[in-house]
């Protein structure tokens, strides 16, 4: 008999639960009971709102909608860089039974037009910095083009101001959200969210990690993503705390005086933002000192008490909660982070799940490579299990699957099946304990000569360790793995002096990739191949590679020399 696994959530939620079944109930309670308090603003001032202005705000951009016709169900696509004022269009229309569609700031011209199209949008919230992404002919349809900056209205037409616009308290079933995504496989799918599913996430964030109104958030990741809005942003709001935001991209100049102004308890992150932390930084200083290369051979945990320290003084000095989740974390990094004690948890979901499937609760003792347990109300098995290896896909069930992709029954039916059972496409195993291990994407599985199942996920982690590597992608060509490996700059110069020169580097620096990596790993897993990518790989908004863009790759041939 299988073991029983013991529930780690012992969070009492009082009575947040009973009122947390709608954005609508959340907003109007929030609003009222914090109203005196900070919500959100930027970091350096600007957009700042306490809870009883966001509402005066808020309900008066949706009266003003509502006189130009739009009305509960009707689009309202959000296209900036992160605002407090995104809050505000958020809630402008999820409050009052709208349908809220954020767009990825980073979407092109052509991905704002498909969106827009699709969705059937009768309004858009965009920035000046952005205006430039909307077409003359995306423009003509919208019955609104608001500027998310200043709530002025770009475009109006008289002849729409009927004041017959209506909206409602909607119910949990409702949709409140549709949220467009490509991820790492193709052609982009919008993933409709109800206010359950919403709330749901908003309640086992709380089970997970609770958060209370003293609370500090920075955000760091776009809100059109799942991630950001349904962890930080619209999480914050539901315990009453304030979110600040950074008016430009976090680049460590602007990140690092920002954590020390906000002194934040509360981040969620990618693993790229920490893994730099302790790859390009915490890592070299180590190495570069005598006295701390002694200290981690005969002392290593006084060692990793004293960085633990600087690390949570780097990142503000009140952090406690550092959500890691959007890929998996370089196991030698979160090996660290955990001998530090530095106050991090690992999170697994998807923008079709709310994005919720599994956490690490940051008090209980982690397991380096984990993605947690279920997370609290959502059940998992493993579909498809090999009984050697104890491997199957990632199948989960609960109110935070969504209700399914926008006008696209037939990719719906692919991964959401007639009992509610949503497939991640995820591989993982789990132990005695109820902790689940991701191995991999089940169609980046590579299959072996016999028969056997290679993960090139795993084998990328080995040469993402490797110094001087920036990142790779293992793809199978010709019957052979092959890796696609971009270098740093600054060890390999694609305008070094002269073209034998770089040859010569290039070719020592992909059979030392190769060597390390074909020791390291299992016969099935060595690689045949490695090509040096001359540009970063492009990627999702959570730093995912988007792997269907590189099949058939040979990597970048560097510049010929003028005769």
């Amino acid at each position: 008999m299988a073991k029983k696994i013991k529930s780690p959530y012992k969070t009492k939620l009082k009575y947040r639960e009973t009122w947390c079944t709608t954005l609508h109930r959340v907003y109007e309670y929030s609003t009222t009971k914090y109203w005196k308090r900070k919500a959100t603003q930027f970091v350096d001032g600007g957009q700042a709102y306490t809870y009883r202005s966001f509402k005066e705000a808020t309900d008066h951009l949706s009266t003003r909608m509502s006189r130009y016709g739009i009305s509960a169900g009707d689009k309202v696509a959000i296209l900036s860089q992160n605002m407090p004022n995104y809050l505000v269009a958020f809630f402008s229309a999820t409050a009052f039974g709208r349908v809220a569609v954020p767009i990825l700031p980073d979407s092109s011209e052509n991905e704002v037009a498909n969106i827009l199209a699709h969705s059937e949008s009768k309004v858009i919230f965009i920035s000046k910095r952005l205006l430039p992404k909307l077409s003359q002919e995306c423009y003509d349809r919208l019955t609104l083009v608001i500027d998310i900056e200043t709530f002025e209205f770009i475009k109006k037409n008289q002849e729409d101001f009927q004041c017959d616009g209506w909206v409602k308290d909607p119910p949990p079933d409702d949709l409140a959200t549709i949220i467009y995504t490509s991820g790492t496989t193709g052609k982009a799918k919008g993933v409709m969210l109800s206010h359950r599913n919403l709330c749901h996430n908003l309640v086992a964030a709380f089970k997970a990690q609770p958060c209370f109104k003293k609370d500090r958030f920075l955000s760091i990741l776009p809100i059109a993503h799942t991630y950001e809005m349904g962890v930080s942003s619209v999480y914050s709001f539901f315990v009453g705390a304030c979110v600040y935001y950074l008016k430009k991209p976090a680049a460590p100049a602007v990140l690092v005086p920002a954590m020390k102004k906000v002194r934040p308890t509360i981040m969620l992150s990618v693993p790229l933002v920490i893994e730099k932390v302790v790859k390009n930084s915490v890592f070299p200083t180590i190495r570069g000192s005598r006295i701390l290369t002694w200290m981690e051979k005969h002392l290593p945990w006084v060692l990793h008490r004293i960085i633990g320290q600087k690390l949570v003084k780097t990142f503000g000095g009140k952090v406690r909660f550092f959500g890691v989740g959007g890929a998996k974390m370089d196991p030698a990094v979160e090996q660290f982070l955990k001998d530090c004690h530095f106050p991090y948890a690992v999170g697994y979901g998807l923008t079709e799940t709310s994005p919720l499937v599994c956490n690490v609760i940051v008090t209980k003792r982690k397991r380096v490579g984990s993605i947690g347990v279920a997370t609290w109300g959502v059940d998992i098995r493993l579909d498809g299990m090999n009984p050697e290896t104890g491997e199957g896909e990632i199948v989960c069930r609960g109110d935070n699957v969504m209700i399914g992709y926008y006008k696209d029954p037939e990719r719906t039916l692919q991964v959401l099946d007639d009992e509610g059972w949503f497939h991640t496409n995820d591989v993982a195993c789990r132990d005695k304990d109820g902790y689940y291990y991701i191995k991999g994407r089940l169609n980046n599985t590579i299959l072996g000569p016999s028969g056997e199942n290679i993960y090139p996920e795993e084998i990328e982690m080995v040469i993402n360790d490797i110094e001087g590597v920036n990142e790779s992608l293992v793809i199978e060509r010709d019957g052979k793995l092959v890796a696609l490996v971009k270098f740093d700059d600054n060890v390999l110069d694609w305008n070094q002096a002269t073209e034998d020169q770089f040859f010569e580097n290039l070719e020592a620096r992909k059979k030392a990739v190769m060597d390390w990596v074909n020791k390291a790993v299992g016969k099935n897993s060595k690689i045949g191949e490695v090509d040096a990518m001359k540009e970063p790989f492009e990627k999702t908004a959570t730093s995912k590679i988007r792997r269907f863009k590189y099949k058939d790759s040979h990597g970048d041939e560097p510049r010929k020399t003028e005769d």
